[in-house]
Parts: structure tokens; sequence; C-alpha cells
């Protein structure tokens, strides 16, 4: 490295000396020489007379101060600072940027024919120069001047005010929005694009426009994005008394896109991933997805624009907060329980992965290199968990409270994840002094319980022991404020009121010491406990479970979470007993009970299609892999393999007759309708193990008339390794072979390939006429998909998986260093495989730091990594 990256720390944040309240932007644009003009109205906030600027990859062209052109400055790398300020003032400054060369994706860019910004984290500051701080907030002005053939869109954030006619074929349109903002909330995009149009009253009788731009010819797959937003919309007035601003709402949708979206004011730029969608090229996951991600961004109108965050520490407190109103949407609108079980997955998968990395960081972190190493699933989901918890701790209603007093105290300011809790506190009476720490604390507490049952006197006790253990970026751990949801159940599966001292105690525990006892009385019988109901915190339980008391939990617990919960810990003894099994030369074996208790589940005919799909579907590698100090990858593989046939086996009869009586001879996305096609294919999934798997699974791809049973038989032979995978891949290719958003679904099967030969395999589709490593959805669905999701071949101990990864990461290095920050997690946990692995990995680790141009983004994780 040229220049060693220095850390910031969250103590060290100070207001800033300026600030800027207004700001006129012009941009002139060219592919390859736009020039910006960016007129501001300075602030002086204190005695400084030098302002620092932030700004980089740009050229300066002129400084003025009150209309008279300034001199008296140094410029660098990263910034520009402007000596002898006058105090207030006006501030003009033009720069020179080159969008068609900027393959990084931040700032100012071409995404196939349109411009487009993306400013978030910082961005902004590759456009001008500017205080590119999150708390610095200005009324922006924004005139786009383009060709007026190539580019008949010009949109930026608010309202537009006016547009007219330029010299030589251009046009400009001017907009204004009215509302203070960062400069990370600023948007530009132009191009040529199809419009859909619909409009929204709100609940004052406000008339909103709604506008989504998509490339031409792909109007007939925005019509779902639509219908998400205006549910989205509704949804936040009746849940959370919230209404719109503007008087248009717009969504662009581009191909060419580092995050899933972003919620720019008034002009939201997304993925197109997260907009595009037909019956015949969306599957039922990515309608749902493009549903929790419209109303994502849409919910950050309030819990991120009009209260944003004081510094970049604070992102839970807007990524936190909204992921949780999106979950809530979701599980409001479909199943409940499905949506909820999906959350935990990715808890108790990746993010327990990331808290036990050495990335491990709190969801406020105190210290950064790179912030966009922190955009993490700590930070969003976990931190969307603790926003749960205060939910579970406060209730609807007082949390409904806190939510306005958060609003009334902080609107148009830029507020911390302190001001949030205090809100919630002041506003419901329960003291969150200790609850704060989920904020500060980094790592994954366990949960340990025993229980006690007195016969004699009718009680019955459950201690609670909770242990975070040390951490690379913390060594020493504070017992945590928990909230631990639990039920009791006779043994005919009634639930037992839960009492203590004579009085009636509700189900949620405040679990704050490092060890607690609670005695439950009258309690006639031995009860079958139901811990951690709704997993209402992010944490390991621990609890000695019978199989029969698990199979009892599956059968009669109440809650549909509690239920597949159950499901999850009986498999888990069995894959960890499995594991040892096979590490000692033994057999994969399960009791007949566990298969009838699954069976049981399968023919229940009280229970959702969706439900039950879940319930039927193993954890993930990943997620196995989360259990253990030392990973064994071969030995894991094997097991979840073995379990997944002999339940296939045992289930045949019932997977057959179900997946037979949940065909559907139309596709609607209903969510009863999306419930069955999830459990018929989970059946096929099962039944591509039996004799008659490839029958079944050939014909599915045939017959089926849309893309998610095209992808599920697609999958199943990928998954089971039938011989129909090679033709059923071939003619999905050479369909669509055009449209790379469809094709990335078929880059994903390539890239799990569980064959032998398929590094080889992918080196090949890298040449794919549809494939682009410039393209972050092309390269997260191939690459991204063999390192994360192909753990047998990734980790193969020829260590090819860990060169192949390594030559891309450093491609990426120099083009798109925020994609190869999230392509290289995998080799960072390289201490939990066996000696020969780790070597093989840190060898990589040791060639990436010897870079001399090693980006930031990549500096931060590879020298924890090294450290740990």
């Amino acid at each position: 490295m040229a220049h060693t990256p220095q850390a910031k720390y969250r103590k060290d944040y100070q207001a800033p000396s300026f600030t800027i309240s207004d700001l006129e932007l012009t941009f002139n644009l060219f592919d390859k020489e736009t020039t910006v003009t960016a007129v501001s109205t300075v602030k002086q906030l204190s005695d400084s007379t030098s302002l620092v600027l932030d700004g980089e990859s740009m050229s300066l062209k002129e400084v003025q101060i009150n209309g008279e052109v300034w001199s008296d400055y140094q410029l660098t790398d990263t910034g520009l600072t402007i000596n002898a300020m006058p105090g207030d003032c006006e501030l003009t400054i033009v720069t020179q940027v080159n969008p068609e060369e900027n393959s990084a994706l931040e700032g100012l860019y071409k995404s196939g024919g349109a411009f487009c910004t993306q400013c978030e984290a910082e961005g902004f500051r590759r456009i001008t120069y500017y205080l590119d701080r999150p708390d610095v907030l200005a009324k922006f002005t924004t005139t786009v001047i383009a060709d007026k053939n190539e580019y008949p869109y010009l949109l930026s954030n608010g309202n537009r005010v006016e547009e007219g006619e330029a010299e030589s074929g251009r046009h400009w349109v001017k907009w204004q929005d009215p509302h203070p903002k960062p400069a990370y909330l600023f948007a530009l995009v132009a191009g040529d694009f199809d419009v859909l149009r619909d409009d929204y009253v709100t609940k004052s009788g406000r008339k909103v426009d709604l506008e989504i731009f998509v490339d031409k010819g792909n109007l007939d797959r925005a019509n779902h994005a639509m219908v998400s937003l205006i549910n989205s919309m509704k949804w936040d007035e009746e849940r959370f008394n919230l209404e719109y601003d503007l008087d248009i709402y717009m969504i662009v949708a581009v191909d060419f896109f580092n995050m899933g979206a972003m919620e720019n004011k008034g002009l939201n730029v997304f993925n197109s991933k997260y907009v595009l969608a037909n019956d015949q090229t969306a599957t039922d996951t990515d309608y749902l997805g493009i549903e929790a991600v419209i109303g994502h961004e849409y919910f950050h109108n309030w819990t991120g624009n009009r209260v944003t965050c004081r510094d970049w520490f604070q992102l839970s407190l807007k990524e936190g907060l909204t992921v949780f109103r999106d979950q809530e949407f979701s599980s409001d609108l479909g199943s409940r329980a499905v949506n909820r079980i999906n959350n935990v997955r990715i808890i108790r998968g990746p993010q327990f992965a990331e808290d036990a990395s050495p990335m491990s960081h709190p969801i406020r972190p105190d210290k950064v290199i790179e912030m966009n190493n922190f955009y993490t699933l700590t930070v969003y989901e976990k931190g969307s968990e603790v926003i749960r918890m205060m939910h579970t701790l406060l209730g609807e209603k007082a949390f409904q409270q806190g939510m306005t007093l958060y609003f009334e105290r902080h609107d148009g300011t830029a507020a911390t994840c302190e001001d949030f809790v205090s809100a919630m506190e002041d506003a419901s009476g329960v003291d969150l002094k200790q609850f704060r720490l989920w904020y500060s604390q980094s790592g994954t507490p366990k949960v340990t319980v025993s229980s006690e049952y007195n016969q004699d006197e009718k009680t019955y006790s459950l201690t609670i022991m909770q242990l975070t253990s040390p951490t690379l970026d913390q060594k020493e751990k504070q017992p945590l404020h928990i909230p631990f949801d639990i039920e009791l159940y006779d043994q005919l599966g009634h639930v037992i009121p839960l009492q203590c001292n004579g009085l009636k105690v509700g189900n949620v525990l405040n679990v704050t010491q490092e060890q607690e006892t609670f005695v439950f009385e009258n309690v006639t019988s031995k009860p079958v406990p139901s811990l951690l109901r709704e997993f209402s915190a992010p944490v390991i339980l621990e609890y000695d479970y019978s199989d029969d008391e698990l199979i009892f939990l599956m059968s009669h617990a109440q809650n549909e979470f509690a239920r597949w919960d159950a499901g999850q810990m009986l498999l888990a003894k069995y894959i960890k007993s499995n594991v040892a099994n096979v590490q000692n030369g033994g057999a994969v074996n399960i009791e007949a009970t566990v298969v009838d208790a699954f069976r049981g589940v399968l023919l229940s005919d009280k229970l959702e299609p969706a439900f039950i799909a879940e319930v039927l579907s193993l954890p993930s590698h990943n997620e196995v892999s989360g259990w253990y100090e030392a990973v064994d990858v071969d030995a894991i593989a094997d097991v979840l393999k073995q379990i997944k046939v002999t339940l296939a086996k045992e289930l045949s009869d019932e997977l057959s007759a179900i997946y037979y009586s949940l065909n559907q001879s139309e596709y609607t996305i209903e969510h009863s309708a999306i419930g069955q096609r999830a459990l018929r294919n989970v059946c096929l999934s099962y039944l591509a193990h039996t004799d008659g798997g490839e029958t079944l699974v050939s014909a599915q791809y045939e017959n089926s008339n849309n893309m998610t049973d095209t992808i599920a038989a697609m999958n199943c032979a990928n998954m089971a390794k039938l011989k129909c995978r090679e033709s059923l891949m071939e003619d999905y290719s050479n369909k669509w072979s055009h449209d790379g958003l469809v094709m990335d679904k078929w880059f994903t099967l390539q890239g799990t390939n569980p064959s032998s030969d398929a590094l080889n395999i992918i080196k090949k589709t890298m040449d794919h006429s549809a494939f682009s490593i410039k393209n972050p959805n092309r390269t997260r669905s191939l690459i991204g998909a063999f390192l994360n999701g192909n753990p047998v071949q990734f980790h193969d101990k020829s260590g090819e998986g860990y060169r192949f990864a390594g030559e891309i990461i450093r491609e990426l290095n120099s083009s798109n260093p925020q994609v190869a920050s999230r392509l290289i997690d995998p080799l960072l946990k390289y201490r939990k495989y066996d000696a020969e692995r780790q070597a093989l990995i840190k060898e990589q680790l040791e060639s990436l730091k010897s870079l001399d141009n090693l980006a930031k983004d990549l500096y931060e994780k590879v020298n924890k990594a090294l450290e740990s």
C-alpha cells in the first residue's frame, strides 16, 4: 500500500466547523467529461477559517467565493482545504468527472446507456468537493442538462420545478427537494426508459404521482413493484401513522449496482433484481424479495431520510430499524411464521458466523477504516433483532408511542442510536439502561438453560446462564438484558399458566444476570418447556431436550415458530451425532421416531403448506458449520446428504402423494399459492434422490408454466447430480442468454454445482455471452455462489478454489473494491479449518496484503483476518 489507511473512531466524533444550508447543483452530462457546478451556502459554526471538504477521483476546475475566483486552497487525493474563509458565504466549485470509466459504481457512473449515481456511504465526494458527512443537511436544487434524444428523462431528488430546451439538441430539468438532507441521499438518473405510472392518495388526501422507470422492453415486469410500493405506502400509514411528504415518488431500475437498492429522497435507485418480475422471468422468492426491498426503501423515507444518522457509526439507527419495519410489513401481508423463520435462518447462519469471524463488531461499531465494510448482517439483521427485542419488552402500543416521540424530537435532524433508545425509554417508562449494551457489545451470547421439577412442592425451576465469548475486537464481555420468551406445557399439550410468588407473570423473562433461576408455582406435573419462543433474542440456546420432548413440541406447541424450532433442534441433534459417526468411520443413522415426527408434519391438514415446507428444509451447510470450532467440510456435507436421502426413502409415498396433489394449472402470486409451490418443490427436492427422481424432475421442467417451478427442477437436478442436469441447463441458457437478470439464476446453479469438476465449469462459464465480471449481479451469482454456496468444491484440499478466489479478488480490487470486499468473507474464517487448508487460505490473504494498491475495503478485512 502506498499509504496505510487510518482507522476512524466513534469516540472522536466532532461536530462540523462549517455547515451547508443550501446546495445548487448543475450537471452538464457527457460520457467522459461531465461538468458539475456546485454552489453552496456555507455557514460558519466555529472560529475555524479553514473549510476541509471531501473529494476524490475527479478534476477540480475552479473555486469561487462570493463570485470571486479563490486560489488560497490545498488539493490532495482525498480532499480540498479552502483557507481564509470569510465566514458565511457562497462557495462555488466546478469539477469534472468521467462517468464512463467509473467501474467502482460510486458517485456518478454509466449503467448501460443511462447515467446513474450511488452516494451512500461516501460516493458524493466523487462528484464534487463537499462536506460529505451525514450530519450536514442541506436543501438541494439540482439542474440536469443532457442530450434530449439519448436522455429524454432527467431525474433527481424532490419535486420537478422547471424544464426547458438547451443548445445543440440538449434539454434541462430542475428539481428541488424541500427537505434538508445529507449528501449520501442525493441521486441523479438520466436515460431513456419505459415508465409505469400510477398514483396514491395519502390519508390526508394528497395525491402522489408514482413512476417506475425500467429499461426499454421491461414494462411488463414492473407491475409487482408498483403494487408493492402502493402496499408499502398504505401499510406505513396504518401501522406507523407515517405519510409520504413529496408530490412524486420515483423508482429507477438499473443493471449495474453494488447494493440492492438506495433510498435517495423521492428518487430510489434500485438494482433491477428488486424491481423486474413476471411469471416467466421471476421466482416466488424474487416476488417476495421485491415486495420486501420496495418496502424497505420506502420506509426509509422516515427512518433514514427525515431522521438520518449523525455519523456512520450510527448506521444501525436507520438500517436496523428499517429492516424491522420491512420484516413486519412482509409478516403482516404474508405468513408471519414463515417470515420469522426465514429471518432467523439468516441470523443463525451467516450473521452468527460474522459474529464469530475476525470482522466481528457491535451493531454500532466503535472503529472503522472503510465504512462500506459495515454494511453487514450484524448492522442490518442483528440490528433489527435489537429493535425487535425492544418491541418485545415494550409491547406494540408503547413501542408506537416511542416512535412518535422519536420523530417529534428528531425530525429533520441527524440522530444517534442513543436518541432512539431514549425515546423508547421515555415514552414507555421501561428501564433500558442495561439493554443499551446490545449496541456496544459484539459477539453472540450463549444461553444455557437447565431445569428442575419438584413434585412435592409443585414447582418448576429454570436456571438460565448467559456467556458471551471474547471476540477479536472485545475481550471483556458483560451480561446483557435478554428478553427470554417461554411457555410450559403439560403432558396433554395444554399451556400451564405462569405464576411466581403467587402472582401471574407474562411469558417474557427478563434475564439480566450471568446466572438466574426462575421458579414457577402450581405446576402439577413435570412440564415440557418451549424456550426462546419467536427467537426472542439473537442468542445460541443450549438445553438438553430429549427426542420425545422435541417431538412433543413439534406436535403441540401453539406457536408455529416454536414447532419449527423444535424440528430444527431435533435435526441438529442427529446432524451432530452423525458427523461424529462419520468422522469415526460409522454410518449415518436416524431413529424411526424422528422420521415419524416429520411424517406427522408432512401429513398435517392444520398447518400451512408454506410452514410445512420450512419444517422439511434442512439447515444449510454454512449454518451447521457455525456449530463447530473446527469445521469438517466433507463430513458435514456427507451427513446432510445422507439425512436427505434417508428421509426421501422413508417418506417417498407421502412426498409423492403431496407432490401430485399440489399441482397448479395457473400461476398466481397469492400467498397461499406461493406456499403450495414451496411445499411441492420441497417434496421434489427429496424425490429427486429416489429411483424415479430423474423422470419427475425432467417432467416438471418440461411442463412448467412459471420460473419458480423451472428453477426448482433445475436446482433438484443440480443438487442430486441427475443426468438430466446438463440438458436442462443447456435448454435454459439457449432460451434466456439475452437476459442477464434471468441468467443470474443459471449462473448461481453453475456456481453451486456439486460436481468435482465445478471449478473448471465455472471458469468456462465466465466466457458465457451473458456474463461480465464488471456487473456485480453476474459476479455475485456465479463467483459468490461458488465461494459461499459450494463448500465442498470451494474448500477442496487442492487449494484451487482458494487460488481462484484470490485471482478474482485481486482483479476486482482495482475495478470494484466493494464487490471484492463482499466476496472475500469466506476466506476470513480460515482458522476454522484444518492446518492444511489454513495454510492455503493464508497464502492468498498474504498475497492480497502485499498488493501496493490494496483498496481500503480489502485492507481492513485482510489485516483483521491475519491478526486474528
